[in-house]
């Protein structure tokens, strides 16, 4: 794949996982997991599905000599041992609970558990990332540019908003907090600290109504009513922003070769 196609895996993947963490409560709480999406991303994996009685394990790759196995379910317990040993802490049938040794092992995995949850899932996520070839030269970042230059000039949203998530993603940028989130505009920036609080900046503005791109260099404090009046004269129009229409995805570009 090339180097774009990668970032959009990643981007995939993180966006998949969130839609999946939006779905769980605490370990053995009762909001369900969704399965339909866990498939999807157990899919990019491309994981070995295993069915054993009643249950649906995915085989991750080993940790050291120990091996590991995901059970879909509403927990996505990681477990640091072998199939047998799964199906009978989590699906034991009569027989074998008639044994003492068995039954201390179901009533406790505490000692083959790895990980439940979100832990689970953010570790399921980081490999699946691992394995994306994300460097990039001089010219991807070029041809970065390029495409958002082109896609806002032919008046192409979609196009213009993959590339500002691209590059977002290269710049650890993030969508605004609410508090400077606006109608019809996609905004991306960066989380700054001062004494007190979080300031929010550089801030890209894309309005998708009218095909116009924005990029504020310095950070706005939201709970301080100056930044908040130049950052909405920005918005409005009443001032300029320090780039501009094309010029912002230059800007971002050089930014991403000079980090």
């Amino acid at each position: 794949m090339s180097f774009k196609d990668q970032l959009r895996k990643k981007i995939e993947i993180n966006t998949l996982a969130g839609r999946i963490k939006a779905t769980m409560g605490p370990p053995d709480s009762g909001p369900r997991v969704d399965k339909d999406l866990m498939r999807q991303l157990l899919a990019e994996g491309g994981y070995e599905k295993i069915v054993e009685r009643d249950m649906e394990l995915y085989r991750l790759p080993p940790s050291g000599d120990k091996p590991r196995l995901l059970v879909l379910d509403n927990d996505l317990p990681i477990y640091g041992t072998g199939v047998e040993d799964v199906v009978l802490r989590k699906s034991p049938v009569v027989r074998e609970m008639l044994n003492i040794r068995n039954v201390m092992k179901i009533l406790n995995d505490a000692d083959v558990v790895i990980s439940k949850k979100d832990v689970s899932l953010n570790t399921l996520c980081e490999e699946l990332i691992a394995g994306l070839d994300l460097r990039f030269t001089a010219e991807d970042i070029d041809d970065l540019v390029y495409d958002g230059r082109s896609a806002l000039a032919n008046r192409y949203g979609e196009g213009v908003q993959e590339t500002l998530r691209f590059m977002a993603d290269l710049l650890g940028y993030v969508p605004a907090p609410k508090a400077l989130q606006v109608a019809h505009h996609a905004v991306w920036g960066a989380w700054g600290k001062i004494p007190g609080g979080n300031v929010f900046g550089p801030i890209v503005l894309y309005d998708a109504m009218h095909n116009t791109l924005k990029q504020i260099q310095q950070p706005i404090d939201w709970s301080n009513p100056e930044d908040m009046a130049r950052y909405e004269a920005v918005v409005s129009a009443a001032t300029s922003a320090d780039q501009n229409g094309e010029d912002v995805f230059t800007a971002l570009g050089k930014r991403i070769l000079a980090d």
